[in-house]
């Protein structure tokens, strides 16, 4: 059977290499000159390509549906993936957190022993391509592209989302289901950086600090989580707030994001450690009470939200550390958005799972037509979940069932 995948990133590469192992003889179309250029750039170039805890799909996993690919992360789970890039000759490392890199600590690593794995197999490439229509009749499908007329017994679709468009994102794959008839859902940009109110993130661009994060919109809470984030001119990034980019970017307006600086302990402890510490700075200004707490522009800028600066730290009341040390737990920053989609590393939303089966994901509309990955609703967290998707549902895709 000649199988065409439409789309050379993480997912397509999966498919195409177990389609060909299953004897099938494979075409894959990527509109960019080379295939993998994405995964390049994920996990700052050290390709974070799984995750431990990628099993707890619900907790993990969102979109309309979250359960729908649950069946595709249990049939190619950690485990199975791990010894399948093996098997491609890739070594790999476990981190404390989960997170599992190239032992070489490069991208290129995984991008290379996917590409030996599509030689190796007899997959046909070709890129650049970009696919303009698909059409089917008396089930054979007909790819029309700018390099030419491709002829199928079957089509992935692996076109990934429109997240990261200079490093290939886009909406073809959208585009080219709608005229077979599928509909997506609303896209929003994840794993994204926050954009907040500039007044303190403006003063404090490039300080990281380890923090406990709520989103609100007013007293009710949307999301939370926690661990290292970064400040910028513009607002919050990294890790811990990638998280909740997805809530920002579907949770409407009037959002705060509070930010607890001190999370391992209470409000009242901190107070009794200010008193301490105003007591042993007696003589020092008071802005610079958090030293050896809190990154030092952090501290100081907790303490000038309420107002002391320049003053002495015996001049502070007990009532005036108490309010420091609220602020410290409860350092609100209003929020007005995330960026686009050219920083965003995932799309939100994608084609509607309700017309995949999620056993194998071929369409309920068109047989032998499969999608797989980012243009599927289906987004993961932060920390290699995303390309976990990626394998597990590439994989389930290229088996053809």
């Amino acid at each position: 059977m000649t199988v065409c995948i439409i789309g050379g990133g993480a997912a397509g590469m999966a498919a195409a290499i177990t389609a060909a192992q299953g004897g099938h003889r494979v075409l894959l179309l990527e509109r960019q000159s080379r295939v993998g250029r994405k995964l390049l750039s994920t996990g700052n170039g050290r390709c974070n390509l799984t995750n431990r805890h990628a099993g707890d799909v619900l907790h993990h996993y969102h979109g309309a549906d979250p359960a729908f690919a649950q069946p595709a992360l249990r049939r190619f789970g950690v485990e199975d993936t791990l010894r399948w890039f093996a098997d491609l000759g890739l070594m790999t490392a476990d981190e404390p957190d989960g997170r599992v890199y190239p032992r070489s600590n490069t991208a290129s690593s995984v991008l290379d022993v996917l590409r030996y794995g599509l030689e190796q197999y007899g997959v046909c490439l070709c890129s650049p391509c970009i696919v303009q229509e698909i059409s089917v009749k008396d089930n054979r499908f007909t790819v029309l592209a700018d390099t030419g007329v491709f002829h199928a017994d079957a089509v992935i679709l692996a076109a990934g989302g429109a997240a990261g468009a200079k490093v290939g994102g886009v909406t073809d794959g959208y585009r080219l289901s709608r005229a077979l008839g599928h509909r997506r859902t609303d896209l929003f940009p994840a794993l994204v950086q926050i954009k907040t109110d500039p007044t303190y993130p403006r003063a404090l661009k490039g300080v990281k600090a380890e923090a406990a994060l709520c989103l609100c919109r007013g007293d009710t809470l949307l999301a939370q989580g926690g661990g290292e984030i970064l400040f910028t001119e513009y607002g919050v990034s990294g890790p811990a707030v990638f998280d909740l980019a997805r809530s920002v970017s579907s949770g409407g307006s009037d959002l705060t994001l509070w930010l607890d600086l001190l999370a391992e302990q209470s409000e009242q402890d901190t107070a009794a450690w200010l008193r301490c510490r105003r007591d042993a700075m007696s003589n020092r200004e008071s802005q610079l009470l958090f030293t050896g707490a809190l990154p030092g522009r952090l501290g100081q800028t907790v303490c000038k939200a309420n107002g002391f600066t320049a003053q002495m730290a015996q001049t502070l009341t007990d009532s005036d550390l108490r309010r420091i040390a609220h602020t410290a737990h409860h350092f609100p920053l209003p929020v007005t958005g995330t960026c686009g989609f050219d920083q965003a590393q995932v799309t939100a939303g994608g084609l509607r799972t309700d017309e995949f089966d999620p056993c194998t994901l071929q369409s309920r509309l068109i047989p032998r037509f499969y999608a797989c990955g980012e243009v599927l609703d289906v987004d993961g967290d932060c920390g290699g979940y995303n390309l976990q998707w990626a394998w597990a549902s590439g994989r389930l895709a290229g088996r053809l069932l």
